[in-house]
């Protein structure tokens, strides 16, 4: 009965009748009812998107709208208002945004520690002056939400989109798809995000993805979200993919997953995220945790996040990461197999002198040690879309 009732509390994002259709499996995650695999599988929907595309509900995310109360009629006067609230809390360089460019960011607290990982957008727009689009963790999004909305106070307001479709569209052929159902979304280029319209709706669209892959996210009204799902599953080029693989796929593509490779107490540098702390930030030191961050970019950090290249049985999340006299160094926070590269691989944190590539290292699995080797990350290189570079330049 306990049981019954949990999954009775659970939300149902806008696409939850299509997913059931489908055949899917749905699990609980983030107080949410959503589809971990269809019935070809895990592995079949993690290669498809690979090599085609594949369509993920992530509706669960945290989507909102962040708007200072009295605009100015300065555009950019407007931006810098609202970027003050989330740069209170964040290390990201928010006020340098160019209209219709995305940034990542982290939330941090004040010793350092992650609070979340966070997207953040400009609206193209011109009557979007003073509003930030901002993308937060499901796990999270309560307290996040709450911490952005006390950073403005009186003089900004939240307004929460969860209860919209979050769609993302992931994979080499999804420009392609794109093109017949929204053509000028393709001019998009990586982290740029911008207001279209299809079916009379709006929706807002960045090119961006959890995959590693080129690919776009979707943030659909929620009576237009099924129609808008079905329009794309009747692509050949696009099927389904469930959070197994959506995992499966950020793991190869070496980046970490809240709760999990990121916590409270792990540092932007410890998670070799340097590049989220903006210079002018750096220079400013006025981001929560700054001193230590500081300190741990000048070299005084006790652990990093590494690639480990595992052999034999995958080593999973907690798994003990030993050296070459069986000593405990550290520990795997995200593991499992690789599809695309045919073999386990892994994420965790050692002492920086132990994360060196091609470094062998060990990894208890049911009480044995395994060969576990240094690799850069990625482990399957990024294929996003990047603005062409110009002309003349070199």
């Amino acid at each position: 009965m306990a049981e019954a009732a949990t999954e009775t509390a659970l939300r149902l994002t806008p696409l939850a009748g299509l997913h059931a259709e489908l055949g899917a499996r749905m699990v609980a995650f983030a107080g949410y009812s959503m589809p971990v695999q269809y019935p070809t599988g895990i592995i079949a929907e993690h290669r498809w998107t690979r090599e085609h595309t594949g369509v993920f509900d992530v509706s669960h995310m945290g989507p909102s709208f962040l708007t200072v109360e009295r605009r100015s009629g300065d555009a950019e006067a407007d931006h810098a208002a609202v970027a003050a609230f989330v740069e209170a809390l964040t290390c990201g360089d928010v006020r340098a945004l160019k209209p219709g460019r995305m940034r990542y960011t982290l939330m941090l607290n004040d010793e350092g520690g992650i609070l979340d990982d966070l997207m953040v957008a400009r609206p193209a727009a011109g009557a979007s002056s003073g509003t930030l689009y901002i993308v937060v963790n499901a796990g999270t999004k309560e307290a996040d939400f709450a911490l952005i909305q006390a950073a403005g106070g009186d003089g900004a307001e939240l307004r929460r989109s969860d209860d919209h479709a979050l769609i993302a569209l992931q994979g080499p052929e999804a420009a392609a798809v794109m093109a017949n159902v929204v053509p000028a979304a393709t001019g998009l280029t990586f982290m740029t995000c911008d207001t279209f319209v299809y079916d009379g709706a709006p929706l807002v669209i960045s090119r961006s993805g959890y995959t590693g892959e080129d690919g776009f996210e979707i943030l659909v009204p929620p009576d237009h979200a099924a129609p808008f799902w079905r329009r794309l599953l009747a692509d050949e080029r696009v099927r389904p993919a469930g959070l197994g693989a959506r995992d499966s796929l950020r793991l190869e593509a070496g980046l970490p997953l809240y709760g999990h490779d990121l916590d409270e107490t792990i540092s932007p540098i410890e998670a070799d995220l340097a590049f989220a702390v903006s210079r002018r930030r750096r220079e400013a030191a006025d981001f929560p945790g700054a001193g230590r961050i500081l300190r741990e970019i000048g070299g005084d950090v006790a652990r990093v996040r590494i690639g480990l290249a595992v052999d034999g049985a995958p080593a999973r999340e907690g798994a003990a990461i030993v050296d070459g006299s069986a000593e405990v160094i550290g520990k795997v926070t995200s593991g499992g197999f690789s599809p695309t590269l045919n073999r386990p691989v892994a994420m965790g944190y050692v002492p920086p002198d132990r994360a060196v590539a091609g470094t062998v290292l060990g990894v208890m699995v049911r009480g044995r040690a395994q060969p576990a080797t240094v690799t850069p990350l990625p482990f399957v290189p990024h294929r996003y879309f990047r603005q062409p570079a110009s002309r003349g330049t070199q």
